[in-house]
């Protein structure tokens, strides 16, 4: 080796004292090359995939608290929680394309849930490898690769799950007062973005009780209440945040709209089975293909090896309960289920995922087997990431998600082009656009580019559209410009002919959304 050569080497195991922690040069710089891949791996054609219904809701929303602060609690008129769309209102004043601004909130949760999972496995392993190898599985899971470029609320309460099972390990093992308060306001922050952030209060005090048990070994009185208490105060700090809602006139609409979305316990005691065991199968199918079956087979094979790891047997019970626990709960209960809903669990999962590649990298070591064969595993997951970064409408997305967010009457393509073409219109005479439907992908999908464009005026007129509203009539007898977007599946007018046709914008399996001008 030469001397040049030794020097670098001798550079990069240096070794750099951060926060009583000590780190190689060389696993700092990795460090910082994982941030930059993360952030180039989400931002990389942001908005090739064409606003989704409710990413069009949130950011309407976003776009009207941000014009109105009386109107700050808007969401909870559907009974939603709105600490995304708090979040999104800043980045609406910084970029233009306003389905950007939104989405680049969800690639800061992913961020963040990145820096828990590392931060975790540091915690359990004190390894930086491993914390290196996690954030490198976290950046190429397509699960997460592809909620991470979504203005949805879902990777938002990941990083909190993420963070509040890390602060709940933390509590449990360093009992004190600052650990609990942090720990119930990520708690607040997971309950104020998405129902199902209470599981994670639900299960939190599970998590602590555990964690100091296995530190002490014993359980002594004075000390159980003394962990009490700090638990308490977790739970007060998530309430108390939790409870600020209440400053909003429709807190109560969230109980209500929860019932949508759950069956009733007397309801679920008539057929227990159903939706438990269509869910796991849909568990199982989201899991296969989002995460790649190599992938999903690693994590089972890590899952087992920690069980039977002595030593973290019982931590891997913990994150095992604290992945499987609120999926069973709503495979049992839910009426709605989709990908999205599970993605808060899919952190936990990693977990098992690189202990199972530490476990298979031995075995092949063992074996003398080149270790080459490892980074075959990951080849599905590359190749479904491409094709989310190059042209979505390939991506092996399961076929009701492909349906939902790329087919269907949800999946907005040729929203954006529609409303440049209304932007370049003369404005002499008033610009009247009447959409299908009244809440969605239309019109909320094209409002949130026309926000600032006064002239417009964009109304929904119902759906299927049998006949020419008389919203349009009125408006065209007015003198307007009048125009109607329509998706194709729901146009039953017996002659579109009249009408002028603009534009139409094929979608994937053959449904396409119509511009007319009337």
């Amino acid at each position: 080796m030469s001397k040049l050569m030794l020097k670098v080497k001798n550079f990069l195991e240096k070794k750099i004292k951060i926060y009583q922690l000590r780190f190689t040069i060389r696993e700092i710089l990795f460090f910082l090359l994982l941030i930059f891949i993360y952030f180039l791996s989400r931002l990389i054609n942001l908005t090739s995939l064409p606003v989704f219904a409710d990413e069009a809701i949130y950011v309407r929303w976003s776009q009207v608290m941000r014009a109105e602060s009386t109107l700050r609690f808007l969401p909870l008129s559907d009974g939603k929680q709105p600490l995304f769309m708090w979040l999104t209102i800043p980045f609406l004043k910084v970029f233009k394309d306003p389905l950007f601004a939104g989405r680049l909130v969800s690639v800061l949760a992913g961020f963040l849930t990145m820096l828990g999972l590392g931060s975790l496995v540091y915690w359990l392993k004190k390894s930086a490898k491993l914390t290196l190898l996690i954030m490198f599985f976290y950046i190429i899971t397509p699960y997460t690769l592809f909620f991470d470029r979504m203005a949805l609320a879902d990777s938002l309460l990941s990083a909190f799950a993420i963070w509040a099972l890390l602060f709940a390990f933390l509590l449990g093992e360093f009992p004190r007062l600052d650990l609990a308060m942090i720990l119930g306001m990520i708690l607040a922050g997971g309950w104020l973005t998405k129902s199902p952030g209470l599981f994670l209060i639900l299960l939190t005090p599970f998590v602590v009780f555990i964690t100091y048990w296995q530190k002490q070994g014993k359980l002594k009185a004075k000390a159980l209440f003394k962990l009490g208490v700090l638990i308490g105060i977790s739970i007060f700090f998530a309430l108390a945040g939790y409870n600020i809602l209440r400053l909003g006139p429709n807190f109560h609409l969230i109980a209500l709209r929860n019932k949508d979305y759950v069956w009733p316990i007397s309801e679920i005691l008539k057929h227990p089975l159903d939706p438990l065991l269509p869910h796991l199968k849909d568990i199982w199918r989201y899991y296969t293909i989002y995460l790649t079956y190599p992938l999903f087979l690693l994590g089972l094979s890590g899952l087992r090896r920690g069980l039977a790891n002595k030593k973290l047997k019982l931590w891997f019970l913990i994150i095992a309960f604290w992945w499987l626990f609120p999926m069973l709960v709503q495979s049992a209960f839910a009426k709605v289920f989709t990908a999205r809903y599970l993605l808060y669990g899919v952190p936990s999962f990693l977990l098992f995922i690189v202990f199972g590649w530490e476990g298979l990298g031995a075995w092949l070591k063992k074996r003398k087997i080149p270790p080459v064969f490892l980074w075959l595993l990951f080849f599905p997951a590359l190749f479904f990431n491409y094709q989310l970064w190059t042209d979505v409408r390939k991506a092996p997305l399961p076929h009701d998600e492909h349906a939902g967010y790329l087919q269907e009457w949800t999946a907005g393509w040729g929203i954006k082009e529609t409303a440049d073409y209304l932007k370049t219109l003369s404005r002499e005479k008033g610009i009247v656009v009447g959409t299908e439907g009244y809440f969605g992908t239309l019109p909320d999908g094209l409002q949130i580019y026309l926000e600032k464009e006064a002239d417009i005026s964009v109304i929904g007129v119902g759906y299927p559209i049998k006949t020419l509203p008389d919203p349009l009539l009125g408006a065209k007898e007015f003198g307007n410009q009048v125009y109607l977007v329509v998706n194709q599946s729901r146009l039953e007018y017996p002659h579109p002919e009249e009408w002028q046709l603009i534009a139409e914008y094929p979608k994937p399996g053959g449904d396409k959304l119509l511009f007319y001008k009337l």
